[in-house]
């Protein structure tokens, strides 16, 4: 069996931007005081990689990453950074973001007000199938009954290019 372990140390070897998003991220979220995070299209794993020691962080991914799985009945808070964007639908994580957890955190591509789609950097056809302005992302999940208690560019710096 591989030993999960070992590749989460070994991500952390290798990437100081990496290191740098995942902790922008975690002091995003740690004032909500998490023990048990869900990071829902985790990719490679970097959030889990620098994880604070005291927090359990299942991952899942739908590529064939080292990953946990969905192990736990219930979250803290469910991570989505940089992955509604991508969902064909919302179906599969309706059920966890109606009733498995108490807070949802997310990075997202928004398109600036009065930009024209079409010319927008993060326009990609075939790759992000949704484009969220402030409103729609708030009507989305206003309908499972959710609202926004914070808001920032939490990856910017150092991604400056994410709006």
């Amino acid at each position: 069996m591989y030993n999960a372990d070992y590749y989460y140390n070994m991500l952390r070897r290798y990437t100081a931007t990496a290191e740098l998003i995942s902790r922008v991220r975690w002091e995003f979220i740690i004032e909500y005081e998490p023990k048990v995070v869900l990071d829902y299209g985790s990719g490679v794993g970097w959030f889990k990689a620098y994880a604070p020691s005291h927090i359990i962080v299942d991952t899942f991914d739908i590529a064939p990453y080292v990953q946990t799985g969905i192990r736990h009945y219930f979250y803290d808070v469910i991570c989505f950074w940089d992955v509604l964007e991508h969902l064909p639908n919302f179906r599969p994580i309706e059920n966890l973001i109606k009733e498995k957890c108490n807070y949802v955190a997310l990075t997202i591509p928004m398109l600036p007000e009065g930009k024209e789609l079409a010319k927008w950097k993060h326009f990609k056809p075939g790759e992000h199938l949704h484009y969220f302005t402030d409103g729609s992302l708030d009507a989305l999940f206003k309908n499972y009954g959710f609202k926004r208690i914070k808001a920032g560019y939490p990856e910017c710096p150092p991604r400056e290019d994410i709006e």
